[in-house]
């Protein structure tokens, strides 16, 4: 996962090089829109699965995300999470989200009655493929010194 650091003077450095910074209020609404509602993750995909191990969101295994479910609300880029997959951390919370002007989602994990703006960190990932039943999140991530693509394949539950 992409890590960003929410503090303005980190960011700032980190971000300088940019034309505009992944967290810039410039939404891409038609994507929110098109997120919105409730989702389940098929699958997580990226090559070399068999052999190496991915901790997504720093949260489990990226296999645990499998069949975890996803509440986008667009209105208000809250939603919720949760892990439900047996033999894995069973974990929930709500999160905040939005969809960048470069087709980016930014996403917040939140602890329960934490606010948003007090959680200094999150992750950025590309959307692709969205349709009205599926979409995909695409995370890169360094293995040996190679960014690969995970992929998480998002289907529509209602």
């Amino acid at each position: 996962m992409k890590k960003i650091f929410l503090v303005a003077a980190f960011a700032l450095t980190l971000f300088s090089c940019k034309t505009s910074s992944v967290t810039a209020t410039k939404l891409d609404r038609g994507t929110q829109v098109g997120m919105k509602g409730n989702w389940v993750i098929s699958s997580v995909t990226y090559p070399g699965s068999n052999y190496i191990k991915v901790n997504s969101f720093q949260l489990a295994d990226s296999k645990c995300f499998e069949g975890s479910t996803w509440k986008f609300i667009s209105n208000n880029n809250k939603g919720e999470m949760a892990l439900t997959k047996y033999d894995c951390p069973v974990f929930s919370s709500p999160i905040t989200w939005f969809v960048n002007s470069n087709g980016e989602v930014v996403l917040k994990i939140l602890d329960a009655g934490e606010k948003a703006r007090k959680v200094r960190d999150g992750y950025v990932l590309r959307v692709a493929n969205l349709t009205e039943g599926s979409f995909q999140l695409i995370d890169k991530i360094d293995v040996g010194g190679k960014l690969t693509d995970v992929v998480y394949q998002f289907q529509r539950v209602n």
